[in-house]
């Protein structure tokens, strides 16, 4: 028989601003960790796609078969979603030759589907609700086409529509402020703000992270994959340790 505890707690972590700091760090390590096994490591974008996918699915099979939140299990199934969702994206985009809006469009449709299905199976998208293993599997099914959506938008808003990666990263940050702002100045539903702001954070983690990896003549700053991907590692490990995460109260 499960506790008065365990009843009241997610399996995921409080929305702090820890959380979404080390969220863009996990997004922006996606980009260029995907990208250090699919470019630098010359393994390309479907053997990527494939590594990552089996460290996905193994992340999420461990991550719902946990008996309570652990924050360290969390993020490395966050950074599971986050490669895989890089490669898968640039797979599709430029080996299919979908080509990034098309590539958007069919994401930003398995995204709002995904939603969708989970609001109409169980009647809610809010975190506060992931406390049990199908409201598990559709939070990470969602989580994970809003990475491979934010790779393919990061790419489409930096290249295709020539903002360059600065100029993308200016957007999507202003946006997220938006978001924000919306947050402590309206009435405006919160998971319909939780869940906008999360995947603005992927976008924004991509042209960053583009940004420190790809060449100066590509407009970034040329730095080792290998380098960035430990650094912002590094990072992350940190902020958890520093920022204490909690299991959200859970909502029944």
């Amino acid at each position: 028989m499960k506790t008065s505890t365990e009843n009241t707690l997610a399996k995921v972590p409080e929305v702090t601003l820890g959380f979404w700091l080390i969220k863009i760090a996990a997004t922006t390590l996606g980009e260029t960790g995907g990208d250090a096994v699919s470019m630098s490591m010359n393994l390309g974008y479907l053997v990527g796609t494939v590594i990552f996918a089996a460290f996905f699915l193994l992340a999420v099979s461990v991550q719902i078969k946990a008996k309570k939140f652990h924050p360290f299990l969390y993020w490395v199934t966050i950074i599971a979603t986050t490669t895989v969702g890089t490669t898968l994206a640039d797979f599709a985009d430029r080996s299919l030759g979908i080509g990034y809006a098309g590539g958007s469009s069919l994401l930003l449709t398995l995204l709002l589907g995904s939603l969708f299905i989970w609001h109409r199976t169980l009647g809610s998208v809010s975190v506060s609700t992931i406390s049990s293993p199908q409201a598990e599997a559709f939070y990470w099914l969602t989580i994970m086409f809003s990475q491979t959506l934010g790779t393919a938008l990061g790419d489409w808003t930096a290249g295709t529509a020539g903002l360059g990666y600065t100029g993308a990263a200016i957007v999507f940050s202003g946006l997220l402020t938006l978001s924000v702002a919306a947050y402590y100045w309206t009435n405006a539903s919160r998971t319909l703000l939780f869940w906008t702001a999360f995947i603005l954070t992927r976008p924004l983690g991509a042209v960053v992270g583009d940004f420190l990896d790809k060449p100066l003549s590509a407009g970034g700053l040329a730095l080792s994959r290998y380098s960035a991907s430990a650094a912002l590692l590094a990072f992350m490990l940190i902020a958890i340790l520093l920022f204490k995460q909690r299991a959200a109260k859970a909502m029944h």
